[in-house]
C-alpha cells in the first residue's frame, strides 16, 4: 500500500463523451492544477480520430506543450488504439503508453472497429514497439467485469488476454470496468486469478460508478494487491462506444477515501477540489462527486480520521 498510485484521466476519458469542446487553454490550467495537487500520473489525451471524438483534437498539442514542463515526479499518459495513435504519440513526448483491447465483442467493434482477436493481434506488436523506444507501457482488458450490449463477460476470455499480456512481457496490466457492472466480490475473485498467473505484475483498475459500486470495488481491489487507481476530477467520464457512459470513480472521492485509511496524504485534496470546482463551472452543472459537495470530513471536522487535529 506504500505504492499506491493515482493515476488521473480527467483531461481524456472525464472530457470525451462532453459535447462542449473545451479549448486547449482551459486544458492546460486545469492540468496544471492537477499536477500541483502531488497525483502521480496523468492522462493528457487519447490518439484518436477527431471526427469521432472531437474533444481530443488538441492531444498532440497538450503533449507538446507539458512535455518539457511537467513537475519532478509525475508521468504524463496517453490512451493509443492504433499504429497512427502510437506513431504520434512517440512523437509528442508521451511517457507512458496506455493500449487496451476489448474482452466484449459488440464494445470492441464499436470502439476499435475490430474484433478482440484482431485487436489483441495489433496491440501487442504496438507494445513492443513502444517498450523498445524507452516507453512505459500500461495494457488494459476493457469490459473485464461485464458489458452493457452483451451482459456478464466471460473470465476465462479475460484472463486469456492477460495471459497474452504477461508473455509480451507487459509490466501493468489494468482490468476496465467500462460499463460499470464490476462488484466487490467479483473483483477481488478476478484479481487473484491474475496473481495466480504471475505474483509478480503489477495491477491497476479503471472503474466506472454506474451502479454506484465504484469506490467499493476500489477498496476490494486494494485488497487485491492493486497498485495503479485511475480516477476522474469530479466523477466525469464515460466511453461514448458503451451502452450507458456514466462516470468514472471521482479522484476527489478516491484521495479522500485513501486519506481516511491513512494512505496518500502527501496529496493536495484541497488543489484536486478547486479543479472539480473550475471544471463544473465552465460546464455550468454539477458533477457527481460526493466530497466536492460535501466537502471533506476532515475539512468539516476540524479533526483527522483518528480523533487528532488536523
Amino acid at each position: 500500500m506504500d505504492k499506491i498510485i493515482i493515476h488521473e484521466v480527467g483531461p481524456r476519458d472525464g472530457l470525451q463523451a462532453e459535447k462542449t469542446t473545451v479549448p486547449l487553454a482551459e486544458k492546460i490550467r486545469w492540468i496544471e492544477g492537477l499536477c500541483a495537487s502531488g497525483i502521480d500520473v496523468l492522462q493528457v489525451g487519447s490518439f484518436v480520430n477527431p471526427e469521432r471524438v472531437p474533444q481530443m483534437a488538441d492531444t498532440d498539442l497538450l503533449f507538446r506543450h507539458f512535455a518539457g514542463n511537467m513537475p519532478a515526479g509525475v508521468t504524463l499518459s496517453g490512451l493509443v488504439l492504433n499504429e497512427k495513435g502510437l506513431e504520434r504519440g512517440l512523437a509528442c513526448g508521451v511517457e507512458l503508453f496506455c493500449l487496451g483491447v476489448s474482452a466484449s465483442e459488440t464494445h470492441s467493434q464499436k470502439n476499435t472497429g475490430m474484433t478482440t482477436s484482431e485487436a489483441l493481434r495489433r496491440t501487442i506488436p504496438m507494445a513492443k514497439q513502444a517498450m523498445a523506444a524507452g516507453k512505459k507501457v500500461q495494457a488494459s482488458v476493457q469490459s473485464a467485469f461485464g458489458c452493457g450490449f452483451e451482459g456478464p463477460v466471460d473470465r476465462e476470455k479475460v484472463l486469456s488476454i492477460v495471459k497474452t499480456y504477461l508473455e509480451a512481457g507487459i509490466p501493468t496490466i489494468s482490468l476496465a470496468d467500462t460499463a460499470g457492472h464490476a462488484q466487490p466480490q467479483q473483483v477481488e475473485e478476478l484479481y487473484a486469478a491474475i496473481r495466480a498467473l504471475d505474483p509478480s505484475v503489477e495491477l491497476a483498475c479503471h472503474f466506472h460508478n454506474t451502479y454506484g459500486l465504484g469506490l467499493a470495488n476500489c477498496y476490494a481491489a486494494l485488497k487485491s494487491g492493486v497498485t495503479w487507481f485511475e480516477s476522474a476530477f469530479g466523477g466525469l467520464g464515460g466511453c461514448p462506444f458503451t451502452k450507458l457512459p456514466a462516470g468514472n470513480v471521482s479522484t476527489e472521492d478516491l484521495v479522500h477515501s485513501l486519506q481516511r485509511m491513512g494512505l496518500r496524504k502527501d496529496i493536495r485534496l484541497d488543489v484536486l477540489l478547486d479543479v472539480a470546482r473550475q471544471v463544473g463551472k465552465y460546464f455550468d452543472r454539477e458533477l457527481p462527486g460526493f466530497i466536492l459537495k460535501s466537502g471533506s470530513i476532515v475539512d468539516f471536522q476540524g479533526q483527522s480520521a483518528s480523533g487528532g487535529k488536523a
